[in-house]
């Protein structure tokens, strides 16, 4: 049966914001629906649900939308070449620097907002700066991994992604894609842009890092608007996804972590909680939360990995930050709540090769 109406899906970033009065920004999509068989039931809760999709401060409308993000990232305290590390990264990007391993030779493709009027005020470095949500994303990956090569496309557009066709490629998704619940993913009338993401993530094409969400729900689950991110439900089971959630901070075994208040979870479905990962997203350093820029983290990471381990597939790297994430970093771990744990980079890089 074909798709329906084709503005039934509608598109939310992933970010939020530290107080109850953060404004939704939604982009409707062209996607569509089929008739629902059967309607979901509430999921389980976890922790204080919270539905903010990204405050974006307007700016005038006729700010460039291709920042220059070398440019930014030099301002905010680094090049490619001599990167300093942030106080909002975990140590262990340091110590992949000093080793050589910076994401040279792999590609960052960041699907996100690159063309509306809505902004966000943050500070990744040095001072505060007002910038679209894409920016942001990708220039929090760019400084994580300062040699990859960045890609961005619009997610308003319906354009298939394109890969690069050498070295990894590593795709950041800091958006959802929300519908009533009471469907199923493959009802869905996606884009070529989302069949082409779907497809990387089932036949292991690139690694794909996609925000878990910030409902303060199980990832597939039903928030309190009624809604589910589809895009999730696509993704779950990919040989290549990654879902990331929150921290309030990075974690370590003398101060262990919590999950953030906003942050989505893994849940009791055993395929989610085998897919996903946590990292620190310290917004009270940055101005910045959300479970969009946890994404970014794991994106760097991976762009790292692939730097070191060159010939490595885009199913073994993310096997890799799979396998060696850390539970000691987290109060009171949970698969259920943490998943596979807290994201280690100096443990994924430690081995000489992967399997």
């Amino acid at each position: 049966m074909k798709a329906l109406s084709l503005s039934a899906l509608s598109l939310a970033l992933l970010a939020t914001l530290p107080v109850a009065q953060a404004q939704s920004l939604r982009m409707e999509g062209r996607f569509g629906l089929k008739p629902p068989v059967a309607s979901h039931g509430a999921s389980d809760d976890f922790g204080r649900q919270q539905r903010a999709r990204g405050e974006g401060r307007h700016a005038r409308d006729d700010r460039d939308s291709s920042t220059d993000l070398s440019t930014l990232a030099k301002r905010t305290g680094g090049t490619s070449t001599s990167p300093t590390l942030q106080s909002w990264m975990s140590t262990d990007v340091a110590g992949a620097w000093a080793a050589g391993y910076k994401g040279a030779g792999t590609t960052m493709l960041f699907v996100d907002d690159f063309r509306s009027t809505q902004y966000l005020s943050g500070n990744l470095g040095t001072g505060n700066k007002v910038l679209r949500h894409g920016d942001w994303t990708s220039l929090e990956g760019s400084m994580i991994a300062p040699s990859a090569t960045l890609k961005k496309q619009d997610f308003n557009t319906t354009t298939a992604i394109s890969l690069a066709t050498t070295g990894l490629n590593v795709v950041n998704l800091s958006y959802a894609m929300y519908a009533a619940a009471g469907y199923s993913a493959s009802q869905i009338g996606w884009s070529a842009k989302e069949q082409s993401i779907i497809a990387a993530a089932q036949n292991g094409k690139a690694v794909i890092s996609k925000a878990a969400g910030n409902d303060a729900i199980a990832v597939g689950g039903t928030n309190a608007s009624g809604k589910v991110d589809y895009l999730n439900l696509a993704l779950k089971g990919g040989v290549t996804t990654l879902f990331v959630g929150a921290l309030s901070t990075n974690g370590t075994t003398t101060s262990p972590a919590t999950l953030a208040s906003y942050s989505n979870y893994a849940g009791a479905d055993t395929t989610v909680q085998n897919q996903f990962l946590v990292v620190g997203v310290e917004g009270s350093k940055t101005g910045l939360y959300g479970t969009s820029f946890a994404a970014p983290v794991i994106t760097g990471y991976a762009a790292i990995l692939g730097s070191k381990f060159k010939t490595a597939t885009p199913t073994q790297i993310t096997n890799q930050l799979l396998n060696t994430a850390r539970q000691d970093t987290i109060r009171n771990y949970s698969s259920a709540i943490h998943g596979r744990g807290e994201a280690s980079l100096s443990r994924a890089l430690a081995p000489v090769s992967v399997q």
